[in-house]
């Protein structure tokens, strides 16, 4: 009875590891990456041959990798647009998306639960240096602090980055 129970757990874990990892790379699903260019074409299909569905002109913009197929990766955008893009058009480096629950900025920390050192407003795509439990390192241009990780779309509320 153990043995089969053994068997059973072993094939269930299995089969979830399996599925959260794509089938072309062996990465993580979902991910977050970046777009390389600041012009993409997002697709119904994942091929040059269905329609564009989206255009984006941002580089670094963050997006959320949900599938793979072949060369091409379906995509979430911050305002859950879907499509699929090909794997040369992003990047692994990490960017995200300052959020709000209002139109307040958010507090920049020179550390930690240090001192605030300055604001940012939702919107503005920060590039992602080091994530802890609640926290993450941002930088734009050459200004750097930490700002409270529920603040970014880019990054998984338990997800640690580089430290």
């Amino acid at each position: 009875m153990r043995i089969l129970l053994s068997l059973i757990l072993t094939a269930f874990f299995s089969k979830i590891c399996y599925a959260e990892l794509g089938e072309e790379t062996g990465l993580k699903i979902p991910r977050y990456v970046s777009l390389k260019s600041n012009d993409a074409n997002i697709r119904v299909g994942p091929s040059i041959n269905y329609p564009i569905v989206i255009k984006f002109i941002q580089h670094n913009y963050p997006l959320k990798i949900l599938e793979e197929y072949d060369d091409w990766r379906k995509i979430e955008d911050f305002t859950k647009n879907y499509g699929w893009i090909h794997k040369s058009l992003i990047s692994g480096n990490r960017t995200g998306i300052i959020v709000s629950d209002n139109d307040d900025k958010i507090k920049i920390f020179n550390t930690i639960k240090g001192k605030t050192i300055g604001s940012i407003g939702k919107g503005n795509i920060v590039s992602i240096n080091k994530c802890k439990i609640d926290w993450c390192s941002i930088s734009l241009n050459r200004h750097k602090g930490w700002v409270y990780k529920k603040n970014i779309w880019g990054v998984e509320n338990t997800e640690i980055i580089n430290v």
